[in-house]
């Protein structure tokens, strides 16, 4: 296996070369420093695996890695990083990224790239237990009720639409009589382009409750 080891730490380059190479079954072909090293030695060399840190200066791994995944949609990359951070999680899930590995135990590093080469999807069980929550947390942060013009109280009526209320027990939850909350409904399903409001409950559904009062 021909891999490319980039992390702005010398030593732990050096340290994780040593060790992977040391079984005879990892030759690897290049090491660098930041990013923009990871995308210059990605386009020429070609591992089999691009073995990664995140936080490096320049040019960080993940935005390495969106670079390189579009250039190459085949790219195998694994990201070894001490930052088990949310949002890197995320975005390392959406730009394809194979691995997501914590600088915890260098003996699963050779397993990992292993399994990446294979086309496997590797992210440690610290990781994998989290993916579900910030995947769910991703959908509703996401979505801006807000540039649709609908607001608190219509985003309130919309969920209770959702839970399958009529607009009588709507008006009888939230203190508004019926033609208001008609009205409400009827001003959210023209700002999204419904037809009716099981559509609009679908809608919301799929979409999650995310609405800044501060917009």
């Amino acid at each position: 296996m021909k891999i490319v080891i980039v992390d702005d730490d010398i030593l732990v380059s050096s340290a994780l070369k040593t060790i992977l190479e040391a079984g005879g079954e990892v030759e690897v072909t290049g090491t660098g420093q930041d990013g923009k090293d990871a995308v210059r030695l990605y386009d020429e060399l070609l591992p089999d695996v691009l073995l990664m840190d995140i936080r490096m200066k320049d040019m960080n791994g993940l935005d390495a890695a969106e670079q390189i995944l579009k250039r190459h949609t085949d790219a195998k990359i694994l990201l070894l990083t001490t930052f088990s951070d949310d949002a890197y999680i995320v975005k390392a899930l959406k730009y394809g990224v194979k691995g997501y590995l914590i600088k915890q135990d260098y003996g699963s590093i050779l397993p990992a790239l292993q399994a990446v080469q294979m086309n496997q999807t590797v992210f440690g069980t610290e990781i994998m237990s989290r993916i579900p929550g910030l995947l769910q947390k991703e959908k509703e942060q996401t979505f801006d009720w807000n540039s649709y013009g609908i607001g608190e109280r219509e985003l309130e009526i919309t969920a209770l639409v959702a839970e399958g209320l009529s607009n009588k027990e709507i008006s009888e939850k939230v203190c508004l009589s019926e033609g208001t909350v008609r009205n409400y409904i009827s001003n959210v399903l023209e700002k999204l382009e419904l037809r009716d409001r099981t559509q609009l409950a679908v809608y919301y559904l799929q979409r999650g409750r995310k609405c800044d009062k501060n917009k």
